[in-house]
């Protein structure tokens, strides 16, 4: 009787965190652009479709949307699905209702599996740190999933033996590794199609996968997404009729594969898919219904201290080993060592203090620890309240919280992404300084100990391969120590924000509450000053300040003022007062004497502003300044627009100013036009036509402003069904952009109309066969829209 056949897909789905230390929040990064940041990038080009991945059918119309996360194994970091719960919950909801599908479909075994929490190579952490980043990826996923992990995925499939008693130890019942990280007890070759147990010296064992290397790959680096059906025919082909066992071929590979590295890479997958079991090739299942299924028989030992993505063991983590992602050729990774020295310096550094202070404040400092994931996943004041009571014994709260976030932001700084890619001076390695920069903080805070010119001394061993960058201590003074903040920088980024920005009595700004005890704002001519009395505390730690301050917008980027701290015998309404009293037509030189006499204690100024708020308030600033600016290039377009279109229709390159200011003119009319509640179609269609005569291009902002005005239009059409002139006005605008050509993502509108086909249409339908000429104009309409849609009519079958 031939036996049975499996295939599991697993994807590794993890993006390192990128929150700023300070702010737990992640600032703009420009190499992401046109979106925000890397998170959001990756997420519109990989996780959102896998939720939503279309099958096409021979027109290339969409004939099913499917979730490709019901149908494959995955792993997502606990740190970007927290990035993913706030930022796109659409995407989450998809994730964790895919594991609820999976667990229906495979025998209650989910297809989601744990990850040890912030990506930390673990055969290179201490003991203390591999147990805490399993319990805290344990438990993040079983906060999110609602259930226990029955599987954890090793960062980099970094493994040794202390690593998989960790897991071991936490209930986990298997992990994934490639073939080369282990040598079967029989002497026989690792087979990858079946489980294996691995006894542990502690008297527990682990079932381990081993995940096909050939196909993953192909998957990852050699195009095999190309078609869906070369990807089912490539997994089909691993089985072997000599195999007298069950089989599951398995691949593993990083979940961004599927469409950020290989774009459309969602759709291949979803196809091979349904190819499989359309054509009953194989049963598709997950690693922990297969092992229910078919325990392990034979035994593995693994090899110590190796990894999937390095060719040398671990050495990609610590030493110049040559493995690196298509540096230079004159380039080295020498400042690995260094790095991962200093970092452990630090690390036992501030475990010392950890425990020394930690034992007057913390029943058990380590435990406290290893609990304080429940804080992570929710900060609210009761959740805080019940752990301190459970962990506290005396001291202040902000001093455990303080002790606690040290410990946090020092296995941060161990992300392996730091030294994973090319240069110290990449954003992933100044990003696991940058969490250095917080222990420091935190520990000379709590300690009084002077450790960061230790600290400073010994990355600066670390040499960039870029002459301009310099050592790892110029690299930290320059790009990560201006970013520090304490709550006295807080205090006046608040205080510029507020000359701009209405707030509330008590406002939050970031992960910090701003309440107000006064604030006064006054306007003299241009310019206007705000002085106010506030208190600041950090929703993180719930350390807490009172400031005064005041500050004084001339115009423009003129702006001065200052910051104090609030003390026993302020001056504050006798300050205030002198202010209010100069600040009168020609009375400017004496309110700034004023704020250097008063608030000279720290100065402040637009610099003053975190990155994001900064480039917003500059752009409020500038408003008027920009304003001009685009009427002269609107002018300049206007009046030489019929000598641009003799150009366009001669074949002649246009003088490269009109070309700019054609090209900046119709962008930005289109985005204004997009940018309307109700959008003039007519005025649309004639810039758009304008773009299309003369050849302008439209940028990544304008074709983005477009796919948002569709958005809106698709998601007030889904919230009120029956207007049909919301309908219309829909149809008119995709039926707009698919006849100009424009490379649009209609992904959302085409979700929104896919459940609306499955769900409302039929309803719909059902009047229309009675007669109901409302109902038959909405059909008409409807299903017009689905055709510029690329829907096909037999889509949802």
């Amino acid at each position: 009787m031939p036996q049975p056949r499996y295939i599991t897909i697993h994807g590794h789905f993890y993006q390192p965190p990128r929150e700023n230390a300070w702010l737990e929040a992640v600032e703009t990064q420009d190499s992401a652009h046109p979106f925000h940041d890397w998170n959001e990038r990756i997420t519109a080009e990989c996780y959102a479709p896998n939720a939503s991945a279309r099958i096409l059918d021979a027109r290339d119309r969409i004939l099913r949307i499917v979730n490709n996360y019901t149908s494959i194994s995955f792993n997502f970091g606990p740190t970007l699905l927290s990035w993913l719960a706030s930022r796109s919950p659409d995407t989450y909801q998809a994730v964790i209702e895919a594991d609820h599908a999976s667990r229906r479909r495979f025998g209650g075994h989910g297809s989601a599996i744990a990850q040890a929490y912030n990506h930390m190579i673990l055969p290179l952490a201490n003991a203390r740190d591999q147990r805490t980043q399993v319990r805290w990826g344990s438990r993040d996923f079983q906060s999110r999933f609602g259930r226990k992990p029955e599987g954890m995925w090793l960062p980099e499939t970094a493994v040794d033996t202390p690593s998989l008693e960790a897991l071991a130890g936490e209930g986990i019942a298997f992990t994934i590794l490639e073939p080369h990280q282990a040598r079967t007890v029989s002497g026989d070759p690792i087979d990858p199609t079946m489980a294996y147990r691995c006894a542990l010296p502690s008297g527990r064992s682990i079932a381990i996968f081993f995940y096909d290397g050939p196909i993953s790959r192909a998957v990852a680096f050699e195009n095999l997404l190309a078609r869906g059906e070369n990807l089912a025919h490539r997994v089909i082909g691993a089985f072997s009729d000599g195999r007298k066992h069950p089989q599951l071929v398995n691949i593993a590979t990083d979940g961004e594969t599927y469409g950020h590295h290989h774009r459309y890479g969602d759709m291949a997958l979803a196809y091979a898919l349904r190819y499989i079991e359309d054509n009953e090739l194989a049963t598709i299942t997950n690693y922990g219904r297969f092992l229910e299924l078919h325990p392990p028989a034979e035994e593995v030992e693994i090899v110590e201290e190796t990894a999937w993505s390095c060719a040398h063991g671990l050495e990609r983590w610590r030493s110049d080993c040559g493995c690196n992602t298509g540096a230079g050729p004159d380039w080295n990774q020498r400042w690995r060592d260094p790095l991962r020295r200093a970092l452990d310096w630090l690390r036992d550094e501030v475990a010392t203090i950890f425990e020394t202070k930690g034992a007057a404040v913390l029943r058990d400092p380590w435990a406290a620890r290893d609990e304080y994931i429940d804080v992570l996943l929710d900060r609210s004041e009761d959740r805080v309240r019940w752990f301190l009571q459970e962990h506290q014994h005396a001291g202040e709260a902000s001093t455990a919280l303080d002790l606690l976030e040290m410990q946090r932001n020092a296995m941060l700084m161990y992300t392996s992404c730091g030294w994973f890619f090319n240069d110290l001076s990449g954003i992933e390695t100044v990003q696991v300084l940058q969490y250095a920069c917080r222990v420091l903080q935190l520990a000379e805070s709590l300690s009084g100990r002077a450790l960061e010119a230790q600290f400073r001394d010994r990355i600066a061993e670390a040499q960039s391969n870029l002459p301009d960058r310099g050592d790892g201590r110029q690299i930290y003074d320059r790009e990560v120590v201006p970013m520090r903040l304490d709550l006295r920088r807080v205090a006046a980024h608040y205080a510029v924000a507020s000359l701009f920005d209405h707030f509330e009595e008590e406002a939050d700004v970031y992960c910090y509450r701003i309440k107000r005890h006064d604030f006064e704002l006054q306007r003299a001519g241009r310019a206007r000053m705000a002085v106010a009395s506030i208190t600041v505390t950090s929703l993180v730690t719930r350390e807490s300040a009172s400031f005064e301050f005041a500050v004084l917008h001339l115009g423009e980027t003129e702006l001065t003022g200052g910051v104090r701290a609030t003390n026993a015998v302020s001056d504050y309404e006798t300050a205030k007062k002198a202010l209010d009293d100069a600040l009168q037509p020609g009375g400017l030189p004496s309110v700034i004497r004023l704020l250097d006499r008063f608030f000279a204690e720290t100065p402040i100024s637009i610099r003053a502003l975190f990155r994001d708020e900064q480039r917003r308030i500059l752009n409020i600033i500038c408003d008027a300044t920009l304003q001009e600016a685009e009427s002269a290039l609107r002018s300049l377009h206007e009046r030489y627009d019929p000598l641009m279109r003799f150009h366009t229709r001669l074949g002649i390159p246009l003088p490269k100013v009109l070309q700019t200011a054609a090209e900046f003119d119709v962008n930005l009319q289109v985005r204004r036009l997009a940018g309307e509640e109700t959008i003039p179609l007519a005025e649309l269609e004639a810039r758009l036509r304008e773009a299309q005569e003369e050849r302008i291009p439209l940028d990544e902002t304008t074709l983005m402003a477009i796919t948002t005005a569709i958005e809106r239009y698709a998601s007030r059409f889904a919230d009120d069904p029956a207007n049909v002139d919301l309908l219309e006005g829909h149809r008119s605008l995709v039926g707009l952009v698919r006849s100009m050509l424009l490379p649009v993502n209609l992904r959302k509108p085409q979700n929104d109309y896919y459940r609306m086909m499955t769900t409302i249409r039929p309803a719909v339908a059902s009047h229309a066969g009675n007669g109901s000429s409302d109902a038959n104009r909405w059909l008409q309409l409807f299903d017009s829209l689905g055709e510029q849609l690329s829907i096909s009519p037999e889509a949802g079958g």
